[in-house]
């Protein structure tokens, strides 16, 4: 079950477009106290060759995400380099075997995909907005590196645990 609710996306979505370079600083500044192994992701990107301007589209939706989770109104727990290497493990070994695949079945693989994440909204609105953006922009190699940090990002979130009542997990971290 989705933790992130469509009317808290689209309040995360709202309130990221209206940011202005003053509010992405402060918000970069609360993700850093938050969730700073997600922040460090993305801020790692231009070490990994990634130009500003992409690095900045991945910043974004590293905001929308974050923004998101906020609006949930849940208390997140600190996404650990771990849980990164972990959901970056699981998302290779699913991109490997999807192309592992023919046309036909790859779409099906990817519609299973999305139809299996527990955060869809989060999943649509990411999946969208990186479609426009390959789209947009001159394609290069280190492309790669913004669309892995920007799906990990999903994924962490998607699938971190978050303690319910009495102690109960919502999500199991082993997957």
């Amino acid at each position: 079950m989705s933790r992130i609710s469509p009317a808290a996306m689209a309040t995360a979505i709202h309130s990221a477009q209206a940011l202005d370079m003053r509010g992405k600083e402060h918000l970069a500044d609360e993700l850093f106290h938050a969730q700073p192994n997600l922040l460090a992701s993305v801020l790692v990107l231009p070490r990994l060759g990634v130009a500003p301007s992409k690095v900045e589209f991945a910043l974004d939706m590293l905001f929308v995400c974050f923004l998101a989770m906020k609006a949930s109104k849940m208390i997140w727990p600190l996404i650990t380099e771990a849980d990164q290497d972990r959901q970056l493990q699981r998302f290779v070994a699913i991109a490997g075997f999807a192309d592992d695949l023919g046309a036909s079945l790859q779409h099906r693989s990817i519609q299973q995909y999305i139809a299996d994440h527990p955060e869809k909204d989060l999943v649509a609105y990411v999946m969208a907005e990186t479609s426009k953006w390959l789209c947009q922009i001159a394609p290069e190699d280190s492309d790669k590196h913004v669309m892995v940090a920007i799906w990990n990002l999903v994924n962490c979130i998607g699938f971190v645990s978050i303690a319910g009542p009495k102690g109960k997990t919502s999500r199991r971290q082993s997957r």
